[in-house]
């Protein structure tokens, strides 16, 4: 037996959190030849991307580009560039991102408040107002689609009360971007960071940031250098913008597929992806409740591209993701944190946000509920999502 063989696998239906499933075209990208990374031909490609990625975040900030690192480095790049030593941040938690949020801002030497919410629900602008009534921020931080939860933030009071109280909003949109408006201008953020594998299904690997004018003049004015020199956007923004100041070897290929799956999603069209996402997430979440489970996410707050469903008394977590995996090749996600074992995380993302993939899950979730004995009326869970469709 080969102790180091060929990677050869058939690949799984990715719909947990993420990563989301890949299009074909983003996959050819990849492989596309290499080229220098200070190579005309590949500034070009560079120059589209950043238009396709202003285009996607709904924003004329000419500062917007890919960070050369997964979804956590766009939080940590945010954080880091926004926040000096004493700055006062307020951190708003309701998931395990929001906790992050708030670690990064202790590691920058920020003082940090923190807003306690309820997982599974949203965080009430109320308590952003009282909060920053107290003790003013220099910085508000919030996660838009909270992945650990499934809920979906408004963002549009809080970025109103975080301006009236002369601080910068910082949104994490790792999973929300591309599958649900995020409206960069028109919601007053002033940075916002997300990631490829979500809803942009592409592989993990970069991490589209905007930066608006008040966090420009914030980095600006910084009296400390960023604690991170390959995250400091001055010197980022060197290296994409007109100057082409060398800072570090870009991942070339990485960036032919984020071109690629932005290219898809200007095809499809951001009004009609939203539409889609919200479709086949009432789909999904009517199957659910037809089979007698119950939405985890606060309603009316739901993130159509991350459904989360509490786990039935009696029902065993990890024997129902295992069964799905080995019967169907289909990944969902289990719960994080406090979660753990509490509910299931399904991802309906880019790519695999589907018909065919409701249709599958739910099959798939009556099967192995009626492996663990919990029975459900047979084909209930398709009939509702049927009904969604018509």
């Amino acid at each position: 037996m080969d102790e180091y063989p060929e990677i050869i696998t058939g690949g799984r239906i990715l719909m947990g959190p993420g990563p989301s499933g890949v299009h074909p075209r983003v996959l050819r990208a990849l492989g596309a030849p290499v080229l220098g990374h200070l190579d005309p031909e590949f500034i070009g490609i560079m120059n589209r991307t950043k238009s396709l990625l202003a285009w996607l975040f709904e924003t004329a900030n000419e500062f917007t580009i890919p960070i050369s690192g997964t979804g956590s480095a766009g939080m940590e790049t945010a954080l880091v560039n926004s926040i000096e030593p004493g700055d006062r941040v307020l951190v708003c938690v309701n998931g395990l991102f929001g906790m992050r949020m708030a670690d990064i801002v202790e590691r920058c030497g920020g003082e940090l408040d923190v807003i306690e919410g309820e997982w599974g629900r949203i965080i009430e602008p109320d308590a952003v107002e009282k909060s920053l009534r107290a003790r003013p921020a220099k910085v508000v931080a919030i996660v838009h689609a909270e992945t650990s939860t499934g809920v979906l933030q408004p963002l549009e009071p809080v970025a109103e009360i975080a301006h009236r109280y002369g601080a910068m909003l910082v949104v994490d949109a790792v999973t929300s971007l591309g599958g649900a408006p995020v409206r960069v201008d028109e919601t007053g953020i002033d940075v916002c960071y997300s990631g490829t594998q979500k809803c942009l299904s592409c592989p993990p690997g970069l991490a589209p940031i905007t930066v608006g004018s008040r966090g420009a003049q914030k980095l600006a004015a910084r009296k400390s250098k960023v604690q991170s020199w390959y995250l400091d956007l001055t010197m980022l923004h060197s290296y994409w913008g007109k100057e082409r100041f060398y800072h570090h070897t870009a991942p070339v290929n990485m960036i032919y597929a984020l071109y690629e799956s932005l290219r898809i999603i200007h095809e499809e069209g951001l009004e009609q992806r939203y539409e889609r996402h919200a479709l086949h997430s009432r789909a999904l979440g009517a199957g659910v409740e037809a089979m007698g489970l119950r939405l985890f996410a606060q309603g009316g707050y739901r993130a159509p591209m991350l459904v989360s469903i509490a786990i039935p008394e009696g029902v065993d977590d990890a024997a129902v993701r295992r069964y799905l995996l080995s019967n169907y090749r289909l990944e969902i996600g289990g719960g994080l944190g406090p979660l753990k074992g509490r509910i299931w995380r399904v991802g309906l993302m880019g790519h695999s946000c589907n018909r065919e993939n409701v249709a599958l899950f739910l099959t798939g979730l009556e099967s192995a509920l009626a492996a663990q004995g919990l029975q459900v009326e047979p084909g209930a869970g398709i009939a509702a999502a049927r009904a969604v469709y018509k």
